[in-house]
């Protein structure tokens, strides 16, 4: 999925800092959940909302609102119910992607937190909690951003009290894996430790190689050439008596019984549909869960790009492949969205120019698209999410990935608008004075910098991933530029959106009453944000293994040395302090311009060599004494760098004959109240099945 997770969220850090009686769900062994209604709070009678739900370690949780829900009719408010309800049915995959031991261990966590009866006020206690809390947050052990093993705060003998009290079973492996070195990274990109077998994410047995995984697929042909099929993005590659097998996911399949669940509430919005297109895609999205069909992939992807009219709309699927090392498997997610329309026909103005955008980029001509074709742009209200977008979500989403199906039929993007507001409610300036190298910086940060993010986010949305061609008989970027593609492919739609932020355009389409005064405040946070601010995520000693940090770095990184040759950005230390100073924009603006031109080429080509490059000499290596003099300034502010969000929680009411007649929104009490109630409605996994 090409996703926007922080461009504008580092931004606004630094400005801002920032149940249908029907479902068959099964209940956790000795897990006793309230009902929803001591769970969930009614907020519609009040016009006060607290955004701030709980916070704890790195981490902040937020709520967010469904503004214009009274305005759906009943039946679009059942489509809706029902998306949000398949979303969730799959919720568990998504652990057990993530890693193999994660729902034992899971399971093991919630029995001790709801069953133990001892002293809930020492300080061992609250460390257990807060481990729990960052296991929820980030659907497993590794953290959600770093990909690091979590290290709880307490001790195996306390543990082994907390399990021997609530009659908890937790042994072997699974047990170990809490305290010791095993399984330390989710994702490994270190090509060195071995991409596959250096990393604990569950997409492959334990023994398969990113070699033999690659030979394996190199092996696979589609019967169209020119429609290459995403091999390998719905399976579990596995070795069997010595041999790669294939585990599918679908009905019959790997995760059958959690994609059934899915399939069934699928079927119930395809019978509220807003339209045939509608109706047909989601025929198509229950085929392939059915089937695991990849032709079938592909067939609905075409059907759901062209799905544009109505006012709901969903993602739903095995579709990111940011956590897989090689790149080809999907993580499981869902995101339910009603159309923002105030805000849609405003920026509805990119969709509207997206060839002048791509026309006029500093590209080589034969990497140009003659004819962009079929993007559509929207902000969009959110209503549920699951899976690899919850708890912590993207703001911008551009699908799909598939490179021929946005050449031929266009793409989807949006903007999260409620997830955009409820970041922007939920901040504070805290940051932003002392990362700024100047006032005049801080005065465009205050002025522009909202605005500029959420410019950003629509250019890299949608001219950005919908921009350029690959050359013919050049593979796709998975196969070409293996590890690299994903950092690659973020830093060519950041740069697209860095290159015309500035560009007097924006003016002319009235996006801007000041296009260079926008383009000094996007060009400044995102300088400071990569090369100071974003070193919080991460801790010392680690190289940067995230894909967006990586690409931000490398963008940066590259820009600072051609523009230093030409004193347009100096590095400046005041007081023991680094600053960055760009002191001629439109030169780096210029800068930016020939690295996207040479990163396109990249990816046009299949330049692998000059990818590793780039990446690896820019945007992976940390100066550890400048990344604790990052760490030591930022002391003083308590706000956590991550933020993510519990959901509204949908809540039907029936009649006599068990039809929904109504649905209200209401909020749930607590992040730990919405991650039980979770655990006991869609617990449709067995914690064996992911482990074998």
């Amino acid at each position: 999925m090409r996703k926007i997770f922080s461009i504008y969220l580092l931004v606004l850090v630094t400005v801002f800092t920032a149940c249908d009686a029907s479902r068959q769900g099964t209940d956790s062994p000795g897990i006793a959940t309230p009902p929803v209604s001591e769970t969930t709070i009614d907020t519609t009678e009040t016009d006060h909302f607290d955004y701030l739900i709980d916070e704890f370690a790195d981490i902040k949780i937020l709520r967010y609102q469904i503004p214009g829900w009274e305005d759906l009719s009943l039946k679009e408010q059942k489509l809706v119910y029902y998306l949000v309800e398949a979303g969730l049915a799959g919720r568990d995959i998504m652990w057990a992607q993530n890693y193999r031991h994660n729902l034992k261990i899971r399971n093991a966590l919630e029995n001790i937190y709801v069953n133990y009866q001892g002293d809930k006020t020492s300080a061992d206690w609250k460390e257990f909690e807060t481990y729990l809390k960052r296991v929820w947050f980030s659907n497993g052990i590794h953290h959600h951003y770093s990909n690091s093993k979590l290290k709880p705060g307490f001790s195996k003998d306390y543990l082994d009290t907390l399990l021997a009290d609530t009659n908890t079973e937790l042994s072997g492996e699974a047990y170990e894996v809490i305290f010791n070195d095993k399984d330390a990274k989710k994702v490994n990109l270190n090509e060195e430790e071995g991409l596959l077998l250096g990393s604990a994410v569950n997409f492959y047995g334990p023994d398969v190689t990113a070699e033999e995984a690659q030979a394996f697929y190199a092996k696979e042909e589609s019967p169209n050439p020119e429609k290459p099929l995403s091999f390998g993005l719905n399976s579990r590659l596995v070795k069997q008596n010595g041999e790669l097998v294939e585990q599918v996911y679908k009905a019959d399949g790997l995760y059958g019984d959690a994609i059934t669940e899915i399939i069934k509430w699928l079927e119930k919005a395809e019978g509220v549909a807003e339209n045939e297109k509608q109706a047909k895609a989601l025929r198509l999205l229950i085929d392939y869960y059915t089937t695991g069909d990849l032709q079938t992939w592909d067939d609905y992807n075409v059907a759901w790009v062209k799905a544009t009219e109505g006012n709901i709309d969903y993602i739903n699927s095995f579709i990111e492949v940011y956590n897989d090392p090689i790149g080809y498997r999907g993580s499981y997610e869902n995101i339910v969205q009603i159309k923002d329309f105030d805000m849609s026909k405003k920026m509805q103005v990119f969709e509207d120019n997206v060839q002048w955008f791509e026309d006029n980029a500093p590209i080589m001509d034969e990497h140009k698209k003659e004819e962009v074709v079929g993007v559509t742009y929207k902000t969009v209200v959110v209503a549920g999410e699951a899976g690899d977008a919850s708890p912590s979500t993207p703001i911008g989403v551009n699908l799909p990935n598939a490179n021929w199906i946005r050449k031929a039929h266009g793409s989807k993007s949006v903007s999260l608008g409620n997830i955009i507001e409820a970041y922007n409610q939920a901040g504070g300036p805290e940051k932003l004075h002392e990362f700024a190298h100047d006032e005049e910086e801080v005065r465009l940060a205050e002025k522009y910098g909202e605005l500029s993010g959420k410019l950003h986010t629509a250019l890299h949305e949608v001219v950005g991933h919908a921009s350029g061609q690959i050359n013919p008989g050049v593979g796709e970027t998975k196969e070409t530029l293996k590890s690299y593609a994903s950092t690659m492919e973020e830093g060519r739609a950041d740069l697209v959106g860095l290159y015309y932020l500035m560009d007097p355009k924006l003016e002319e389409l009235g996006q801007t009453d000041n296009a260079e005064e926008l383009g000094k405040a996007s060009y400044d946070g995102y300088i400071r944000n990569a090369m100071l601010v974003q070193l919080l995520r991460i801790e010392p000693g680690d190289d940067i293994e995230e894909s967006h940090m990586r690409n931000r770095k490398w963008v940066s990184a590259w820009a600072i040395e051609k523009g230093q040759e030409d004193g347009v950005i100096e590095k400046v230390t005041r007081d023991g302090k680094t600053y960055y100073d760009i002191k001629d924009y439109q030169k780096l603006r210029e800068i930016f311009g020939d690295l996207l031109r040479e990163t396109q080429r990249i990816k046009s080509e299949g330049d692998y060599e000059a990818a590793k490059n780039l990446v690896e000499n820019y945007g992976v290596k940390v100066d550890q004494n400048f990344h604790q003099e990052v760490i030591e300034r930022n002391e003083p502010f308590k706000s956590a760098p991550y933020s993510g969000f519990v959901n509204p929680v949908l809540v039907p009411s029936m009649d006599a004959n068990g039809e929904i007649t109504k649905i209200e929104v209401t909020q749930p009490e607590s992040f730990e109240a919405q991650m039980l109630e979770y655990a006991r409605k869609y617990n449709f996994l067995d914690e064996n099945e992911a482990a074998e």
